[in-house]
């Protein structure tokens, strides 16, 4: 009989601080396309001035988010984790990319049709942030500990790994507006490449790793239907068994209460915008 760690997993499977670092890779990639674009809002206030970007950006991304995790959250024993999770990090992908064609087909010359752009893109980072994390939060949860915990990290440190990045940037233009825009267009850059590694990750490499692989055929063997094509990814085939409770629930829950209150931050912040009349 294989000896077995406090976590219940056999002591020979390896595969463990690869999939951490994983994690932590996937967990800022659920985030740095989105804060890439907080973080270059001093492009966009210069760009846009009349159109107030640093909230209205957010206000759009929100009410996406919340509404996609409500519609997951009620749906969350029909979805297929590894299509809701690649789509997430590939709709990640594609904005990040979008931001960047949107920046040079216009030649940095602003106007309402670019920042009404602008706006459709930050509400597909909020469709995204919904798919992405709170399927990576359920899928996670019925792993080791670790591995949440540095996915969480990497949500963390992608805010101080973009300001860093954006500082970097900026350090290497010079002050105008032209040297913002070439900043900003590099900084994006930047994210699509991070965005794309993402998506190869979770694709091709976490569901190879054993210790993956263990804990999905255990979550399979004892009812999970949202797990079925994680283990045909890693090369394990299983047979419909008996229902049992879906991780992307507590993913969904725990992410619709964040967003819910990240939003009704962003919402005081307009009405007092409003009440002091602009």
């Amino acid at each position: 009989m294989p000896l077995t760690n406090e976590n219940g997993a056999p002591a020979k499977l390896q595969g463990k601080y690869a999939a951490m670092v994983v994690c932590w890779l996937l967990g800022n990639g659920c985030l740095f396309s989105w804060n890439s674009m907080l973080t270059i809002e001093d492009y966009y206030v210069t760009l846009f001035p009349r159109y107030h970007p640093s909230r209205v950006l957010t206000l759009v991304y929100q009410p996406f988010t919340l509404g996609t995790l409500a519609i997951l959250t009620y749906n969350e024993a029909k979805i297929n984790t590894r299509r809701r999770n690649l789509f997430g990090y590939t709709l990640f992908f594609i904005g990040a990319f979008l931001v960047l064609v949107l920046d040079l087909a216009t030649y940095g010359k602003g106007g309402i049709g670019t920042y009404i752009g602008l706006c459709v893109i930050s509400g597909a980072f909020g469709v995204a942030d919904a798919l992405a994390q709170g399927g990576m939060v359920g899928d996670l949860s019925f792993m080791l500990p670790e591995f949440i915990q540095s996915f969480l990290a990497g949500l963390a440190g992608s805010g101080a790994l973009t300001s860093g990045l954006r500082l970097i940037t900026k350090a290497a233009f010079e002050n105008s507006k032209d040297g913002l825009r070439k900043g900003a267009n590099l900084f994006f850059a930047i994210s699509v490449f991070f965005e794309l590694l993402c998506v190869l990750l979770y694709a091709f490499v976490f569901p190879k790793l054993q210790i993956v692989k263990y804990y999905r055929s255990k979550a399979a063997s004892e009812g999970s239907k949202t797990v079925s094509a994680d283990l045909t990814a890693g090369g394990i085939y299983t047979e419909p068994g008996l229902e049992g409770p879906e991780q992307n629930a507590l993913g969904n829950i725990l992410v619709l209460l964040l967003k819910g209150g990240i939003f009704a931050g962003v919402t005081l912040d307009w009405l007092w915008l409003i009440g002091k009349g602009w």
